[in-house]
């Protein structure tokens, strides 16, 4: 009866298509072509320099390459992977500390503006996580496990809350924190292992940054083993010894300063990130740190039903902007998927309540940068185009909409359609300037499928393991404990009598449950990108 409703509502909604090309297509496939003639071939990412990583437009080719599933668009996949492995593998990633500064100041990715900011970090770590499981990379999962490392080291404060940016510069000089003089490294490293290192980090070759050296890969693994005549291994175990020796003497040095606020919106990329690498990489301490800052949001800048936009020195304030609420409610079905807890998903509710209530352009779809009781503005802004981070927008009608099919709310998927319609024409006229609009244009066009796990023990656990091995954008699995209370109709109706039960659903319907290993593992092969 619930479903039947649901599907009644969501027909009166969306209506039928029209004839010949599904609406959408053209914008999506168009956003394909644009990022295809701006990719750089030799060093990935897109554009000259100042060259920025764009973590949207690395999303958009990986979900273009899982929806292409039955004719793979490998050139699509090529050019994100390559993106972020030549961004891994450049100066603008701390190869001692993780995590990647703001931009590189060439078109190669050699030397950056050294200012490390949590709004590209959160999404960037995702998407290592994700392109790692979807081609088995084990150096871009290391580059994930180290962001995260970085993360919870440098960033998160004692009360959970993630800072907002490190400086580029210490003691008055950009980078001073992070170049060295070669003879330094020559002096610290045993022969071998100096040798090794800096064949790897260029130390073989001419300076890089005013005299010094600034590290970045110049050789890969396979061709180090070869040329000293040992195995990858070795290598590693070398590097990583090197490593360490260096990362223990740079944390002596005069730092780079920290901005400590505490911001809500970039707390949310930020717990979407970790949220995203625990549950692909299997790492709790990611899991763990995203639900320590969830919880200080939810303690500290949650006020009767209101968010607040920053925390900085004890004091909570400023009245949250569209961003703060979209990003929010998507960190939270995130880390719903990681582990379950049902009073969030009443909060990413209760947020998304707010967000259509006091942001939402009742006459003509979509949401303000700012709330309804806002001082005023000569003109609320509607941001729909992404910029340093994605559209409040996009965002939202996304989170929106995933969050109505998980609870079989229609009016977030209206609202979420409305977005869409306002939408249209700016995504029309620029389709790539608009990736996270056009992320939940895709969902618009085929519905996320949404995986229901109900049971408990260790049949239950191992399949929600064996869930998150794979890349599948459209996918959201949520493992929800037989004993769990207070569940909204739409779930509470998928029941287990105790063994464990999985309900897929997709859009407006729902696939008889699956009760056995072999029927769940030919579900996931049949719904993965990476399979």
């Amino acid at each position: 009866q619930q479903n039947a409703s649901m599907r009644k509502a969501l027909e009166s909604i969306f209506g039928e298509p029209p004839a010949g090309e599904p609406l959408g297509e053209a914008a999506l496939n168009l956003a394909r072509l644009q990022l295809e003639q701006s990719f750089g071939a030799r060093d990935g990412g897109f554009g000259g320099a100042p060259k920025f990583p764009h973590p949207t437009n690395i999303e958009r080719l990986l979900r273009h390459w899982a929806a292409s599933r039955d004719n793979p668009d490998r050139q699509a996949l090529h050019m994100a992977v390559f993106s972020l492995q030549k961004m891994a593998q450049g100066g603008i990633y701390d190869h001692l500390g993780g995590g990647f500064c703001r931009y590189s100041v060439d078109g190669q990715w050699m030397i950056p503006h050294f200012e490390k900011m949590l709004y590209d970090n959160g999404p960037l770590l995702g998407l290592c996580a994700q392109a790692a499981v979807a081609t088995v990379d084990a150096e871009l999962e290391r580059t994930a496990r180290e962001t995260a490392g970085w993360a919870m080291r440098e960033m998160q404060s004692p009360e959970g809350g993630y800072y907002s940016s490190l400086d580029a510069d210490a003691e008055g000089e950009e980078g001073k924190f992070h170049v060295w003089d070669r003879a330094q490294i020559e002096a610290l490293l045993e022969p071998r292992d100096y040798a090794i290192f800096a064949r790897r980090f260029g130390l073989d070759g001419p300076a890089n940054f005013e005299g010094r050296w600034h590290l970045r890969v110049c050789a890969d693994l396979n061709d180090l083993a070869a040329a000293f005549d040992t195995d990858e291994h070795t290598i590693s175990i070398s590097l990583a010894k090197s490593r360490q020796t260096l990362f223990d003497v740079r944390e002596v040095r005069v730092h780079p300063g920290r901005d400590d606020k505490v911001l809500t919106s970039w707390n949310a990329l930020m717990i979407k990130g970790m949220a995203t690498a625990g549950r692909h990489l299997e790492m709790p301490e990611c899991i763990a740190s995203a639900q320590r800052s969830l919880d200080f949001v939810r303690q500290t800048l949650w006020r009767d039903g209101r968010l607040l936009a920053t925390f900085k020195d004890g004091k909570a304030h400023l009245t949250a902007y569209v961003d703060d609420y979209a990003f929010l409610i998507d960190a939270v079905l995130e880390l719903l998927q990681a582990r379950w807890r049902g009073d969030e998903l009443t909060f990413a509710c209760e947020l998304a309540d707010a967000l259509i209530e006091h942001f939402e352009d009742r006459e003509s779809g979509g949401f303000y940068f700012t709330a309804d009781d806002h001082e005023p503005l000569i003109q609320r802004p509607k941001v729909l185009a992404d910029e340093a981070t994605p559209a409040g927008n996009g965002v939202a009608a996304q989170a929106l909409s995933r969050l109505g099919f998980l609870v079989g709310d229609t009016r977030y998927i209206e609202a979420a359609e409305r977005t869409l319609k306002v939408a249209a024409g700016a995504v029309a006229q620029a389709p790539i300037a608009h990736a996270s609009l056009l992320a939940a244009l895709e969902e618009r066009i085929t519905p996320p499928q949404i995986l229901i796990l109900r049971g408990a023990g260790e049949t239950f656990e191992s399949w929600q393991r064996a869930a998150a091995r794979a890349y599948a954008p459209r996918r959201l699995v949520f493992a929800i404990p037989t004993d769990a209370r207070d569940l909204p109709p739409a779930l509470a109706e998928k029941t287990s009598d105790g063994a464990t039960v999985v309900y897929l659903c997709e859009g407006m319907t729902c696939a008889a449950p699956i009760t056995d290993t072999e029927n769940f593992e030919k579900m996931l092969g049949a719904t993965d990108a990476s399979s």
